[in-house]
């Protein structure tokens, strides 16, 4: 590897992953100096996420594409109208991106006795839901796999808060399904329970994140070509018991 110019070693580099790009710089110093390159990090960021920071003009802040990287990481871009939210897995390179509440099925959330829709100064998008009173709950997201990087195992997450004085939210269930492929009754049959609350496994609890916000793990599933149509996740707890007091603020696709 000493004998090969840094041009090769860059090109390698990019063919390999940002994690390990990243440590490479720790192996020799040549690696340090191909692990700079503008070519390495570009292969990693996703070509629409260059677009649409290009057209936005916000390109100009950044020296490097290994700093343009990383801070894509740690931020994101709205899309479609401000509903949709889009950034980079910092390990992987994949795409997360987040569907905001107002774009989701929520059913009668368009009921003011039932959801009211306001402003929250955590929340990324202008709009979350909040439960007011309802019996019955049910909340679809859905996503074209064309939008999500290919050949990635993906999973589904809910993005929430709780007020103090929720009630009526312990067990729910949650499935993630390619829409074209399940019915509806096939879904709920395969529906798995996880839980806002209360007791149950780690895999079924909800987790907090590093912006604040809890997130509920709906289902995973694998994007192969970006061919298969769409993929729903969705939410539901039919039984007839009230619920309040949750603050929805989209659903999320991430890389797992």
């Amino acid at each position: 590897m000493d004998h090969l110019p840094e041009g090769c070693v860059s090109k390698i580099l990019s063919l390999t992953s940002p994690k390990d790009a990243a440590r490479s710089s720790a192996v020799a110093k040549k690696f340090m100096s191909a692990a700079e390159c503008d070519n390495v990090w570009e292969a990693f960021i996703p070509s629409d996420y260059l677009q649409a920071i290009s057209r936005s003009g916000n390109l100009m802040g950044f020296p490097s594409k290994k700093q343009l990287y990383f801070s894509l990481c740690d931020t994101s871009i709205l899309l479609d109208g401000g509903k949709l939210s889009l950034s980079v897995d910092k390990n992987t390179g994949g795409k997360c991106l987040m569907i905001a509440a107002r774009k989701l099925g929520i059913i009668w959330g368009g009921t003011p006795a039932y959801w009211e829709w306001l402003s929250h100064p955590d929340a990324r998008f202008s709009e979350v839901a909040k439960l007011k009173s309802i019996s019955w709950l049910d909340i679809r997201g859905k996503i074209g796999t064309r939008m999500l990087s290919k050949r990635t195992s993906y999973c589904a997450y809910l993005v929430f808060k709780l007020e103090d004085r929720f009630y009526g939210l312990t067990n729910v269930k949650a499935v993630v399904r390619f829409a074209d492929r399940e019915s509806d009754h096939d879904v709920r049959e395969r529906a798995k329970v996880v839980h806002f609350s209360g007791e149950g496994s780690g895999a079924t609890l909800p987790l907090i994140r590093s912006d604040g916000w809890m997130e509920l793990k709906m289902g995973n599933f694998f994007n192969d070509r970006g061919e298969d149509g769409a993929v729903e996740a969705r939410l539901m707890q039919t039984r007839q018991t009230w619920k309040h007091g949750l603050i929805v603020q989209g659903i999320e696709f991430r890389p797992e």
